[in-house]
């Protein structure tokens, strides 16, 4: 059978070999586009290419790109896990031509691979075009011979395709493959717009050849290009002779592995089957996601992978696992993916953290959750009542934390329906109570726009001293006021300032804002829309509105910050000069005590390129270059080479930062006005903090010359206390640790030889309950692999039996089953285990011969060893 990989790898083959650039998969994170959740389609990364705002060194492109559907139109979530078709998380294999070719080769390829390299039998193949598209049409007719009792003509909500409401849009045409039969019984004849399974839509052909106004006009564009995406998993399926995607190579391991938490079998029982795929394809796209750098949380994108997560966590649940296990499924989909993601490897560690955390933290809530509903839901019914009122529905997801989706589909299974009405009215007083909040949480919203509904003049390049200006507006409490007096903290809004603002990664400035002997001290600065607010604390006399004040910004910070912005800058440029162009900027801070860089790169970077940078901007620092500063309009600095953030919005005149001959960027901070006043730059580390995202920590000027004297004292320190010269501190290092390791491997040996002293006793004391004899007992000092191996041993001594022991494991209990053999139908180690797990807090599950538990209280794990033998003795009796 043919591989998934090997499908994919074949795809992209066949279109490098028609000239297309292979072009990697983006991030499911869209950075470049604020208005998308999540990657959607393979097209999203040619946006720009497509609406002419980018170009590239190639027309031609092909890519297998990772995507996301859970929100808007393209949203298959609650199909997951009915459906054999649907999925969160899928992979979108595409071609694109920009403006090179068109209808007549998009198709050619489309055909040709399918009926060629895959060998598909073009018998089960049909087409869909676009009602008006003749050229499609007898594109497929003459060109691929298609029958035309096999080609069909729909509608534009079909076949049409469009970016938005105007824009670039054009005729689409999907490829169909028949496979042969309904899956739904005595389901008689049908074609391929039924929904009932027989048939399956593989490609999709989109004809980029129109504009269209704003008036709705469809305008001819002057180079037509083609974007096409193929759903991956569907044809593997196809190409696995599989009738469900959930078939494939692509899952199977996944519920085998999820098959084996909970001791069932995929494929023996329909609704434990709906749970378990489910899981496998929350669990997919949860790694993925959080691979790409999206941790669970309330924000947008962040909710959904809760959801997803928590999704799943039900579903685990009703499967009866009570431990964290999405974590461990993590840990299979990157062994499967990890050829065609290696980025995931790089990221195991982290996914599984983050998964099991969330695992942990819901773990209560969940409980209490679904306890909660199904006391709702039974009083309901006993009413006779099949509606779940909106107003408990909101109760459970903004107090419990239960999705509104696994609400449904908990109401589903119980025979209720949600009152989604009753359910949205309550969202939306909710949020109107939230809204009434300003973003402290404190201003009211109409309070706010009475207050923030003008731009403040910034008036801080190259202040040297106090400015003046007038106080326009005073916050105190988190309203409107008069005056602020002194001891009251509050936020004042001036008609100019000097303050920078926080912005563009860059913090906000402090100091003080003075009249006479008042005294006002700036703590920060930021914006409320487009107005400049100053955070202070009022220390001696009051200011009322309309006061003449003296704005003085705080010069040693800002300076501070100045340097460090600049080198910003500087680093940026270097790491282009010695990654390659492709770097772009993900994120930034701007402090006056460090920087921090954030940038799209595959991997760490090595030694020697990192001193590579920080030479290339010490050489810059070390010439003493004048910066410069220039406002522009935005296309005449775009075409001047400035370098833009990845996904800014800037308005229509720009302030373009230079440094001659190096860098130059779009930027309205604050720089200094030569890059000597920066001294000296020093990169503090570098790591990844996504995939595919790296970050460097950088210090300059008085921050670096302190990193380096406290590097100097460590070295001291050491040449002191070891007599040894600096030289010669490296093997030193190495001697210490290869002590450390020897000193660790005795401490291990004896822990093994006393445990196994243990050993003997507690076989020696073994009990017979009936006929079984039952070993069980404490060992000391074990980790979990230790305590598997003993109970392994034992086992093989007692040739017939059953063998429980625990170990205190640092305040956090383990414990382990195994039976042999011969005994798991009358005793399961994982019967036995859940069972005993509670008594010292914990829970855990496994197979009949091996099952552990984890635990919270290892006070009560002697307890827990007397309770085994009790539940041993019931098992029997069964």
């Amino acid at each position: 059978m043919i591989s998934s990989n090997q499908i994919r790898e074949m795809f992209l083959k066949y279109f490098n070999d028609n000239d297309h650039k292979i072009v990697p998969s983006s991030s499911l994170i869209p950075f470049n586009d604020p208005n998308l959740l999540f990657t959607n389609a393979g097209m999203n990364q040619f946006k720009d290419i497509f609406l002419g705002n980018e170009s590239r060194p190639y027309k031609r492109a092909s890519s297998s790109q990772k995507c996301m559907r859970v929100s808007g139109k393209h949203n298959d979530f609650k199909d997951v896990g009915h459906s054999m078709r649907h999925h969160t998380f899928f992979e979108m294999l595409g071609n694109f031509s920009f403006g090179d070719y068109f209808k007549k080769d998009a198709i050619h390829f489309a055909w040709e691979l399918l009926t060629k390299r895959f060998g598909l039998d073009p018998g089960r193949l049909w087409v869909t075009v676009f009602r008006e598209d003749d050229d499609a049409w007898n594109i497929w007719h003459t060109q691929e011979s298609i029958p035309t009792n096999k080609i069909l003509r729909l509608d534009e909500a079909d076949n049409f395709w469009a970016m938005g409401d105007t824009g670039p849009c054009g005729p689409c045409s999907e490829l169909h493959y028949d496979f042969g039969q309904s899956p739904v019984p005595n389901h008689g004849e049908c074609d391929l717009t039924c929904s009932c399974g027989r048939w399956v839509e593989v490609w999709n052909l989109v004809f980029m050849q129109y504009n269209r106004d704003t008036a709705g006009t469809l305008n001819p564009l002057p180079s037509p290009s083609i974007d096409t995406g193929m759903g991956f998993e569907r044809i593997a399926t196809i190409l696995q002779n599989k009738t469900s995607n959930y078939d494939t190579d692509l899952f199977q391991p996944l519920l085998r592995e999820i098959g084996s938490i909970c001791n069932m079998e995929y494929s023996t029982d329909p609704n434990n089957d709906v749970s378990m795929r489910i899981i496998a394809d929350h669990a997919r796209a949860a790694t993925f996601v959080i691979g790409d750098g999206q941790y669970p949380g309330n924000d947008k994108r962040g909710y959904v992978l809760r959801k997803i997560m928590r999704r799943a966590m039900v579903h685990g649940k009703r499967l009866g696992i009570d431990q964290p296990f999405i974590y461990r499924v993590s840990g299979s989909v990157v062994e499967l993916m990890k050829e065609a993601y290696p980025e995931l490897v790089a990221a195991r560690e982290t996914i599984a953290r983050v998964i099991k955390q969330e695992e942990d933290s819901f773990a209560g809530t969940l409980g209490e959750g679904l306890k909660d509903f199904n006391e709702r839901a039974g009083k309901l019914k006993a009413a006779g009542i099949r509606s779940l009122p909106g107003e408990e529905a909101f109760f459970l997801y903004d107090t419990r934390g239960l999705p509104l989706e696994i609400i449904e589909d908990l109401a589903q299974e119980n025979g209720l329906v949600v009152d989604e009405a009753g359910f949205t009215k309550a969202f939306e007083l909710q949020r109107e109570r939230s809204r009434q909040a300003y973003l402290s949480g404190k201003i009211r919203e109409e309070v706010a726009q009475a207050i923030f509904d003008e731009k403040t003049r910034f008036a801080g390049y190259g202040i040297e001293g106090a400015l003046k200006a007038q106080v326009r507006a005073i916050i105190v409490d988190g309203e409107r006021a008069e005056n602020i007096e002194a001891g009251q903290n509050g936020e004042l809004v001036l008609d100019a300032t000097p303050f920078y603002a926080e912005a563009g990664g860059q913090v906000g400035d402090a100091g003080f804002i003075n009249k006479g002997v008042v005294r006002a001290r700036v703590t920060d600065t930021i914006y409320r829309g487009t107005t400049i607010t100053h955070i202070i604390q009022m220390e001696a006399g009051s200011l009322q509105l309309g006061d003449e004040v003296e704005a003085c910004v705080n010069l040693d910070k800002r300076s501070l910050t100045m340097k460090n912005h600049t080198a910003t800058h500087l680093l940026q440029a270097a790491l282009k000069n010695v990654l390659g162009p492709q770097i772009k900027q993900a994120g930034s801070l701007v402090s006056p005590d460090r920087l921090r860089f954030d940038f799209t790169h595959y991997a760490a970077l090595s030694k020697a390129e990192i001193e590579k940078v920080e030479d290339l901007v010490n050489q810059q620092i070390w010439r003493n270059a004048c910066v410069e500063t220039t406002v522009m309009d935005l296309d005449s600095a775009m075409k001047s080479g400035a370098v833009a953030l990845f996904g800014e919005k800037y308005q229509e005149n720009v302030r373009v930062v230079e440094v001659p001959g190096f860098s130059k960027e779009l930027c309205g901070g604050t720089h200094v006005p030569a890059t000597g006043t920066i001294g000296l730059f020093k990169i503090a580390g570098e790591g990844g903090i996504a995939a595919g995202i790296r970050r460097i920590e950088a210090l300059t000027g008085p921050s670096a010359l302190a990193r380096f004297r406290s590097d100097e004292q460590i070295l001291e320190l050491i040449q002191g206390e070891y007599k040894v010269v600096r030289q010669e501190i490296p093997a030193l290092i190495e001697k210490l640790q290869e002590q450390v390791r020897d000193l660790q491997r005795q401490n291990s040996d004896l822990k093994a030889q006393s445990a196994r002293t243990n050993l003997g006793s507690m076989l020696s004391q073994a009990k017979t309950i009936g006929s079984v004899k039952v070993v069980a007992g404490i060992v000391p000092s074990a980790d979990r692999a230790s305590l598997r191996n003993f109970a392994d041993e034992l086992k093989h001594k007692l040739v017939s039996g059953v063998v429980v022991l625990g170990t205190p494991q640092d305040g956090k209990p383990a414990l382990v089953v195994m039976v042999t053999s011969d005994l798991c139908k009358q005793i399961s180690a994982g019967q036995v285990i859940k069972q005993i797990a509670p008594v010292v807090g914990g829970a855990g599950g496994g197979k009949p011969e091996l099952a552990e538990a984890g635990g919270k209280d290892s006070s009560k794990l002697a307890d827990a060893i007397e309770y085994s033998y009790s539940v041993i003795e019931k098992l029997l009796e069964k």
